[in-house]
Order: C-alpha cells, then sequence, then structure tokens
C-alpha cells in the first residue's frame, strides 16, 4: 500500500490541523488559575476529555460551544469552583481563537496538488470557518457534527460521510482517513473499513491528551509524527 494509491484524504481537524490542546488549556486559564495546587497539563487535558466525550454521548444534537460550555461547568464542580453561565459560554467560543499546527498549512497547500481534500469535524460549522481561515484552503467537502447532529466516535458520522463522497464519485478504497486520535477517528475508521494514516501529535507527551484512551489500540495503515512528515513521504512515493 502507498500514498499515492489514494485519491482524497479525510481530515479530522482538531488535534491534527488545528492545535486544539494548546487552544483549550490558553481558553481554560480563567479557571485553571484558580486552582491551587496547580494541575498539570495532561491532568487539565483528561479531565476535559471525560467530560467532554461524556456530554458528546449524552446530548449528540448539541452544537459544539454548547458542549465546551457544558464541559466548563463540570470541569469547575469537579474542581469546587463557581462559575457563571457567560463564563461557561464565553469559553464555549474559544475554538476561534485555537492556533494551527505550524506545518499544517503548508502541508494542505501541497496535498491539495494531488488529492481531494474532506473535513470530518466534531465542531459546528461557524467555529470551523474561524479555522479554516487559519489554515489557508478550501476543502472540497465538510461534513461536521453540526450537520450530522452527532460526534465521532459514532459510526453514524462516517456513514454519513461515506454516502456523501459516494455522491461526489469517491469511493471508500481511494479513501484515506487521516487523524490524530486513535479513540475519535482511527477506531470508528477501521469498523467501518477505511484505510487509515495517524498524525501522531502526541508522540513525544505520555498519555492521550484532550481524547479518550481509545481502549485496544486500533490498527493503522500509516504513521507520522507531523503533517509534514506526511508531505516528505508523499513526495518520496512520488519519486
Amino acid at each position: 500500500m502507498k500514498l499515492t494509491d489514494f485519491s482524497t484524504l479525510t481530515f479530522d481537524v482538531y488535534g491534527t490541523l488545528i492545535d486544539w490542546e494548546s487552544g483549550m488549556i490558553a481558553a481554560l486559564k480563567p479557571l485553571t488559575d484558580r486552582l491551587s495546587p496547580a494541575l498539570s497539563r495532561d491532568a487539565i487535558l483528561q479531565a476535559h476529555a471525560r467530560h467532554e466525550s461524556s456530554t458528546q454521548a449524552a446530548t449528540p444534537s448539541k452544537a459544539y460551544p454548547e458542549i465546551l460550555a457544558v464541559v466548563y461547568k463540570r470541569l469547575a464542580e469537579q474542581w469546587q469552583q463557581r462559575v457563571s453561565w457567560e463564563e461557561c459560554l464565553a469559553y464555549g467560543q474559544s475554538v476561534q481563537h485555537w492556533p494551527a499546527f505550524d506545518d499544517s498549512a503548508e502541508a494542505l497547500a501541497y496535498l491539495k496538488q494531488h488529492y481531494k481534500l474532506v473535513v470530518l469535524s466534531n465542531v459546528d460549522n461557524a467555529s470551523f470557518t474561524h479555522s479554516q481561515q487559519k489554515l489557508g484552503i478550501e476543502f472540497d467537502a465538510v461534513y461536521t457534527a453540526d450537520d450530522i447532529g452527532s460526534y465521532k466516535p459514532a459510526a453514524r458520522n462516517f456513514d454519513y460521510m461515506l454516502e456523501n463522497l459516494a455522491r461526489l464519485g469517491v469511493e471508500k478504497p481511494h479513501i484515506l482517513h487521516t487523524a490524530e486520535s486513535l479513540f475519535h477517528d482511527h477506531a470508528p475508521a477501521k469498523q467501518v473499513g477505511l484505510h487509515n494514516c495517524w498524525i501522531y501529535r502526541q508522540h513525544q507527551q505520555d498519555g492521550f491528551g484532550a481524547t479518550m484512551h481509545p481502549g485496544d489500540i486500533p490498527p493503522t495503515d500509516f504513521r507520522f509524527n507531523s503533517m509534514a512528515e506526511l508531505v516528505a513521504a508523499h513526495r518520496k512515493a512520488m519519486a
């Protein structure tokens, strides 16, 4: 199997192209700065992952900014802090400020010359608009939790994407699902029969950051530690 065997790359965005963990840590500071003793970055992210996952599962039709507002409220309760709903809502709007990884825009510009580029993301359309501006390209299709009414790792999200890509003439064997999260993306992608490419942004860190432990580690067809490494591998395959 080679990278050049595919016509379409489907992307998770947050954690893969957008540095959502740095964005979360910055936006949570009004809450976390109150804590004594201070929590480690990983402890904050793992607590966030637990509350985000449970909230998405309990209310799958809720828009992502509303999910984040509830997560902020649950975190405040866990850490025994009093917060206003206005603070919670402000955190829900923080996605627009989350930065792109340094290599994302350049990598996407290169890959756009060789593939259709598609988004499958656990976000709302309004928030994604800000992220797309940071990434600097127009994707060929964008499928969000806002569109689908549920959140990954639900198989429904992948089924929705595959059905819509089939209408665009893109069939499953020609798709390479490209993502960081084993929990949100690689486990369900393998369950629906997709080939997959792991962008292992967490390779220098312990744990799973802002995502839940996937349980059994799913197999991956390709693994790179960054989008820049993916581009370098593609250039080599083309040569």
